[in-house]
């Protein structure tokens, strides 16, 4: 549905007249006029309220009884007041029955002194009580799971937490167990709370009942600061406050960004701030001496690198991840062309000529369209393991605007239950799934393209048909969210066809449609404007001809010898890319690996020779920039940890040993080039970016300014997925909890994931394994093998299976592919 439109009225309250939207919630509108009415149960981002704590009664002229100001809707001329003796009579009393068993814990609750319950209680309540009863106590605290603990005799049944679980979120794992007085909140089956966004709760709770386990008693109010940016730990990008005390991060809140990640955090962004001050965090610079990494100064380090740069000359390939900011990218691109003499670096692995076309400005959605559009079409991505912050924007979209949503993945999706659709396709087949899917739109042959995905013709014309309607008469909206990890399949088919496709369902240029990526790290965007992808400049200019590498070139020509020297910036490419055993066989050739790591991986402990210490995203400064294009800033929140320094000034000080100067000497100077060197970034400046960040795509000077992308030499040409002939399809992914960061922090490491192999009830019984079962994965040749847990899953595609990559053990990148055997361990 479209975003509605706002009529303005006006109404009195406490005497005053008020300008507001029309039907919009009492307790919101008061705050127009600056009157603030009190609320514990409400909560605008929870929708629609609930009523149940009675705090908000107001009087309304023409009413008889008192109302309460979260549930009713202003209308133009209402009278309210919310200061006469009758409403005060009633605050009061409700603050003293809330008061009647809530304990006397303010001085060691970690609530006190940011208390909602505090707050009212004095600005409210009237300052005593007729009870004399002694209170209820309970065990405390209950452990609710290894995140949060729960306090259940401060618990004042507001309701949210629940409501967050059973409508936000939907895993429908807490429950208000009993009635009347022993009402208790806990989970439905009594086991922990864990799921991907369990600890927005704490945030939630509006007194001290829900608490942060790993922050439990580390600080008070008055002894923290809190420090505003940006979580750089997956393409989400949320805003974020850090609560910091003594230089030490101590909490991650949520920093309400509506354009972004609508006030919510995934709970790997919100503990995984542990890993910053872990002892297993490298602090200082390693250099290889005798065949063991040790550590050396700053000096010793910078010149053995540069002296492997110097002698390795322009054979010299990088690669940067997606913890790398889009200053730190320039710099790279800059060092490598400029001084090394390089065209070899990438930092996406897919064709940036692909990607710079799906990118354009005129086809970008935004996060809010989600929310608003008329069908939205997941394709080739699970937004809660990818970008977990989108996946609880669809669910508002289809629970609060009927928001239509169609699911075209070749694995199992959580958003597969809120789908008017769904549809599987083996993997691989993600070319000929969107040639078929346009073939459907447009009305040509729908069959063949569909029998090569391995999908079902008869479901791809129903998306089709929902795609152009909207389930309804006319077209409407169309939000495409699609994984750009879909460009390193099917030889380049998907950017051609899905380009068709877009222009099918007349999505250019239309407000509140387009495509909205899903990258697959964090900054992908941010580094391919920067300039780090094979043959382009900063701003998708030109580059002197020659030949430049792409991932798997760089990878190739390490292993044939025509690179010698790697330089890896937040990347280890046998835990992140595909084939590590061609990497692992690349980096045995490579006589030089230069690497910015936090954490000493396996590949960077047997390859590399210099390895200097990477900053965590609370010591950054810098941009980083959102899949929708818009830019925003990293800010240091904490002083750098041990000997490391900003990785900005580590490139500039390889350049000068290199014989050059990149005339950076300050972050600052860093983004200015920045801005300057990209044309559709000109006239951007770090207070231009603010707390907010800047979506440059919606500034006509900007989208003026960005180059045309190419036309596609490639037609839209697919090729079929093999047949299994009695083996499997080999399907990838990369959970939520799969990283280094969740591995290091102590409260998330229980979270860190083992290898499983997804499949289909029916395989599984021809191959006679059960669920739960260990077994043997190979893709014949080699005898590689990895070993993992069989999971079987309803609604897997027969023939194929899924396992993972990004885990240190057993990960499925050690596997070729495209087919499989399995057997018993």
């Amino acid at each position: 549905m479209p975003r509605p439109e706002l009529k303005e009225i006006t109404f009195t309250i406490d005497g005053r007249e008020v300008k507001a939207p029309e039907n919009m919630i009492l307790v919101d509108a008061a705050k127009h006029g600056d009157v603030d009415i009190p609320v514990f149960c409400y909560e605008p981002k929870l929708g629609a309220p609930v009523g149940a704590c009675r705090m908000c009664l107001v009087e309304i002229e023409g009413i008889p009884k008192l109302q309460t100001g979260c549930s009713t809707p202003v209308k133009d001329g209402m009278v309210v007041h919310t200061a006469t003796d009758r409403v005060k009579e009633a605050q009061q009393a409700v603050v003293e029955f809330l008061l009647i068993n809530h304990p006397l814990d303010c001085p060691v609750c970690d609530k006190g002194g940011e208390c909602p319950l505090q707050d009212i209680s004095f600005g409210w309540g009237g300052g005593k009580t007729r009870f004399i009863e002694p209170k209820r106590h309970f065990q405390k605290p209950l452990e609710l799971s290894p995140l949060i603990a729960i306090d259940r005799e401060r618990c004042i049944l507001c309701y949210r937490c629940v409501r967050f679980s059973q409508e936000l979120s939907e895993d429908y794992q807490l429950i208000l167990h009993e009635r009347g007085a022993a009402t208790f909140v806990g989970t439905f089956d009594g086991h922990p709370y864990v799921a991907p966004f369990s600890g927005n709760i704490i945030e939630l709770c509006p007194v001290g009942a829900l608490t942060s386990r790993p922050y439990r008693f580390r600080a008070r109010p008055w002894d923290i600061e809190g420090s505003g940016s940006v979580c750089a730990l997956c393409p989400g990008q949320c805003n974020v406050t850090f609560t910091v005390r003594d230089d030490r991060v101590l909490r991650v809140l949520a920093r309400e960004n509506e354009g972004v990640d609508d006030g919510w955090l995934c709970d790997r962004g919100r503990f995984a701030y542990q890993a910053i001050h872990v002892d297993e965090r490298i602090t200082t610079p390693l250099f290889r001496d005798g065949g063991v990494l040790r550590p050396v100064s700053w000096e010793r380090a910078l010149d053995e690198a540069a002296s492997l740069l110097k002698k390795a000359g322009p054979r010299v390939g990088a690669l940067a991840g997606g913890g790398t900011t889009n200053e730190e990218g320039f710099l790279l691109q800059r060092l490598m062309r400029e001084v090394i003499g390089s065209q070899h670096l990438d930092a996406s692995g897919v064709n940036p000529d692909d990607l710079w076309t799906l990118l354009d400005p005129e086809l970008q959605a935004t996060v809010p369209d989600l929310e608003f559009a008329h069908t939205v079409l997941v394709l080739g991505t699970e937004p809660v393991d990818d970008m977990p912050i989108i996946d609880l924007r669809i669910r508002k979209g289809v629970r609060r605007n009927r928001v239509k949503l169609a699911v075209a993945t070749p694995r199992p999706s959580s958003l597969d239950a809120n789908a008017e659709l769904s549809l599987r396709y083996a993997p691989g087949g993600e070319g000929a799934l969107v040639a078929a899917l346009t073939a459907a739109v447009y009305g040509g042959d729908v069959v063949a393209p569909a029998e090569a995905a391995g999908a079902d013709a008869d479901a791809v014309r129903a998306l089709a048909e929902l795609l152009r309607t909207g389930g309804g008469d006319a077209p409407g909206d169309v939000v495409i969210v699609w994984g750009t990890s879909m460009l390193q399949t099917d030889g380049g088919a998907v950017a051609p066809a899905l380009l068709k496709l877009t222009a099918g369902l007349n999505v250019r240029g239309r407000e509140g449609a387009g495509l909205l990526a899903v990258p697959a790290s964090a900054n992908e965007r941010g580094l391919l404007e920067a300039g780090v992808a094979p043959g382009m400049a900063p701003g998708f200019g030109e580059v002197p001809e020659g030949e430049a590498y792409h991932v798997e070139g760089i990878a190739a020509a390490l292993r044939a010898g025509d690179l010698t020297a790697l330089y890896l910036m937040h990347e280890d490419p046998l835990r992140d890319r595909p084939g590590s055993a061609g990497w692992d066989h690349a980096l045995e050739k490579t006589t030089a690996v230069i690497a910015h790591a936090q954490f000493l991986s396996p590949g960077l402990e047997a390859h590399a020779n210099v390895i200097f210490p990477a900053e965590s995203y609370a010591e950054k400064e810098g941009t980083i920039t959102h899949t929708d294009g818009r830019v925003q800033r990293l800010r240091p929140a904490i002083g750098r940890q041990g000997e490391t320094r900003a990785e900005w000034w580590i490139l500039g000080e390889l350049a000068k040993r290199l014989g050059s100067d990149l005339g950076v000497l300050t972050g600052a100077m860093a983004s200015k080039q920045l801005f300057d060197a990209v044309p559709f970034y000109k006239g951007l400046t770090l207070d231009a970016i603010g707390g907010k960040g800047l979506r440059w795509p919606a500034d006509p000077d900007a989208v003026a300014a960005y180059p045309v992308p190419p036309e596609s030499r490639r037609d839209s040409g697919y090729e079929a997925v093999p047949t299994p002939n009695g083996r499997l399809r080999l399907g990838t992914f990369r959970s939520i909890w799969a990283s280094s960061e969740v591995e290091a922090s102590p409260a998330l490491k229980f979270l860190a994931p083992r290898q499983q192999v997804e499949m289909a009830p029916a395989d599984a019984r021809r191959l006679g394994v059960r669920h739960g079962e260990k077994v043997l994965v190979g893709s014949g040749g080699d005898g590689t093998t990895v070993e993992a847990t069989v999971t079987l899953r309803d609604a897997a595609l027969p023939g194929s299976v899924f396992l993972q990559t990004g885990i240190t053990n057993n990960a499925a990148n050690v596997l070729d592919g495209p087919l499989v055997e399995i057997r018993k361990a």
